[in-house]
């Protein structure tokens, strides 16, 4: 009898399991018309974020889901090993920040979840704790969005938000004390800088805290807030309101630096996700004048890109104009001229230049060769350039605290090797292990992959670089379950980092492929702007053209293949199945951008307007319209398996996004496979908190390799 109640006990749990499905989205006639064309949307509904009905639409996908995602065996055996890995890490020092002999820093001991901010007098000073986010409100855990010393070094502005949100309160703390003053300020989006008399901070103020409100973000400003005063007092110190004739628009985040390297001007830019640079500047002087007469340093006209140094009046800048893999210029602040500025180091052909950052006597400039970063020193006084060989091959992170020695710190990591940091004199070239950042020591298994760099012909002939991460010894049988993971916008590559999370699936026989698809910028500026709103579908190819690669290799088959694409990769990933579902077994489209039509209309999306484009423009439009995931969903179609996420503190992609595109596929899908969305309601785009980013990761990875038939992760009994 005891068996036979047991039997019945599991019988029904599996039916009831079995039944689960997700809960009914009714669709609305709901259209928009530009230019002669009409598209509908018939899941508008969902953009109501607040509304009774769809909170309780995005409850009921939450339950769904979990009730899923928790049957499924090796996700807690994931969260366990990335913890494990998280306590073999050394304490991870991060953000160092010199002023006036001490180094303010976040720390992250092993098994925290977010780092704590300390200082030191010196590098072998004795460590003070100043900010511990996890303590600060009683239960809650915050995480430090910025922070900024002021430059006596006597004061410390902080700027900490909780959820993910990425809307700061910033407080100022009096570094003596390690006790906050009266000041606080909320809601911003980060502390920018203090005044050279540290009396006064200029911080980002937004409209409004609600990440859900479409012009939250819009017109945001710089104010000056003086320390002890009212935030009522503070100024309007640089936006669209207080100089009309800069005509900001209301997207851009109007910004003002102060720095020690250029001491008698004061800075002001324009950000968007556009990478052309829009710089002003003007006398020190004029700071208090109460109307400061800005010229312009540069605009988006003299395609600059990637940062700026200011070594006294010199002023260096990287190019592409007339140089697709960029080029370095110098010109002078007191008469700054682009177009006939000197040309510090030509165009290489192999190699593409990354970044630029300056010490006392150098400018030190970091190439790629699409794999492996590359240091150059250019000389200051001589004019004198040469290399400076690295002690290990890989991704470098170079960056010198105190500009005003010639001491630096580079750290260096690869697929398969852990970040290792090392101090370094940049007029010497000599290197010595490093001090603050220690490289772990993980398990033997992580020691036996490999890495295997590619290129594969895309779909127009061009060769799209591929590097596949395995276990030594994997058989090319097509019996290997593959994840594919890629981004393609906004010029930014997938330069090669140990990804602990990723790496954990390949110790488990799990091949990690990862596309260099055009809309980065692995092989230089041609390669972005072939990735870039009308050309934005080679994006997507490209990824389709490595699975397509995997599977003829053997590496791989399409009941084993799993591709993942986050936030703006969410355009990648949402496109890729719906144009070639057959490739696929499984999708995770994570905070993904999957219904780009609609992207302008969330809090954030003006500022995207620059990469993707606008639906007021009838070029744009028609290129929005097929990188949009959601509009390319087709009823009846055998789509793989779908997991989308979205952060309900999200302030990037607002959770509709992905909401709409898993409640499109739901409708869809023919295929029978399940099609979920997880909503994240402690989170955001991403959160600092390592608990919240295990658990979040651990569901994602579970569901793929479940999907794609991994032994490990299979369905509890």
């Amino acid at each position: 009898m005891k068996k036979l109640i047991l039997l019945l006990l599991c019988f029904c749990a599996c039916s009831a399991f079995a039944q689960l499905k997700p809960p009914a989205t009714p669709t609305v006639d709901s259209t928009d018309t530009y230019f002669g064309k009409t598209y509908k949307d018939p899941y508008r509904w969902l953009e109501h974020i607040k509304d009774t009905a769809v909170v309780t639409w995005f409850k009921q996908q939450a339950d769904y889901s979990k009730a899923m995602l928790n049957n499924i065996k090796g996700r807690d055996e994931l969260i366990a090993e990335w913890k494990k890995l998280d306590k073999l890490q050394p304490a991870q020092i991060n953000e160092r920040t010199y002023m006036k002999g001490r180094i303010f820093y976040r720390k992250t001991l092993p098994g925290q979840s977010v780092g704590k901010l300390y200082y030191r007098e010196g590098v072998s000073g004795k460590e003070v704790l100043l900010f511990d986010p996890l303590t600060y409100i009683k239960g809650k855990t915050l995480s430090i969005q910025n922070f900024t010393p002021s430059f006596d070094a006597k004061r410390v502005a902080i700027a900490y938000s909780e959820g993910g949100a990425e809307v700061s309160t910033v407080q100022i703390m009096d570094v003596a004390t390690r006790k906050f003053l009266k000041d606080k300020i909320y809601p911003t989006a980060g502390v920018e800088s203090w005044t050279f008399d540290n009396k006064s901070v200029l911080y980002m103020w937004i409209k409004s805290a609600d990440n859900k409100d479409p012009t939250a973000r819009l017109n945001p400003k710089t104010k000056l807030h003086k320390v002890g005063g009212s935030t009522n007092d503070d100024l309007d110190f640089f936006s669209n309101g207080s100089y009309p004739d800069l005509k900001i628009d209301a997207k851009a985040y109007p910004y003002v630096g102060l720095s020690n390297d250029i001491k008698n001007y004061v800075l002001a830019g324009e950000g968007t996700v556009q990478p052309e640079l829009k710089f002003y500047y003007a006398p020190i002087s004029q700071f208090y004048s109460g109307k400061i007469q800005w010229k312009t340093l540069c605009t988006p006209a003299d395609k600059l890109v990637r940062g700026m140094e200011f070594v006294g009046d010199r002023v260096f800048s990287i190019t592409y104009d007339g140089a697709k893999n960029y080029k370095l210029l110098e010109t002078s602040i007191k008469n700054p001229d682009w177009k006939h500025a000197k040309t510090i180091a030509e165009e290489k052909s192999d190699q593409t230049l990354e970044y630029i950052t300056h010490c006392k006597d150098y400018v030190l400039m970091v190439y790629s060769d699409g794999i492996n970063n590359h240091l150059l020193k250019y000389n200051v006084a001589t004019g004198k350039t040469s290399a400076i060989k690295l002690p290990l091959s890989g991704t470098a992170n170079v960056f010198c605290i105190n500009n005003k020695t010639n001491e630096c710190t580079a750290g260096i990591t690869s697929w398969i090797k852990p970040y290792t940091e090392f101090e370094f004199n940049a007029a010497t070239g000599v290197f010595t292990p490093g001090v603050f950042n220690k490289p772990p020591v993980y398990p033997a298994a992580y020691k036996n992959l490999a890495v295997k760099e590619v290129e594969v012909k895309g779909h127009d002939g061009v060769m799209i670089p591929l590097s596949i991460i395995y276990r030594k010894g994997t058989k090319l049988d097509g019996n290997n379950v593959c994840l594919m993971d890629s981004y393609g916008a906004y010029g930014i590559s997938m330069a090669p980092s140990f990804n602990t999370l990723e790496n954990a699936l390949a110790i488990k026989g799990v091949v990690v492929a990862i596309p260099h698809v055009r809309g980065g910028s692995e092989k230089g500026e041609a390669w972005y702007r072939a990735g870039y709103k009308t050309t934005k579908p080679n994006t997507w190819k490209d990824f389709n053209s490595c699975a397509e690669y995997l599977i003829a290799q053997g590496y791989t088959q399409p009941s084993k293949l799993a591709g993942t694409g986050t936030s703006a990769g969410g355009v990648l990933i949402s496109r890729a199945i719906t144009e070639r579902p057959d490739l696929y077994a499984a999708a995770i489209c994570n905070v993904g951008c999957a219904n780009a039509m609609r992207l302008e209309f969330s809090a954030n999306g003006p500022v995207n307007i620059p990469e993707f484009g606008t639906v007021k423009d009838s070029t744009e439009c028609r290129a929005l319209y097929e990188m949009d995931g959601m509009q390319h969903v087709v009823p009846g179609t055998k789509y793989p398996a779908l997991i989308c996420i979205c952060g309900w503190n999200d302030p990037r992609v607002v959770p509709w996004e992905p909401g709409k595109f898993a409640a499109a596929v739901q409708n869809a899908s023919s295929s029978g496979k399940p099609v979920m969305l997880k909503v994240n309601y402690d989170n955001g785009h991403f959160t600092e908190d390592k608990n919240v980013t295990f658990a979040n990761f651990a569901d994602q990875f579970a569901f793929a390799m479940w999907q794609c038939g991994h032994p490990d992760f299979q369905l509890k009994k």
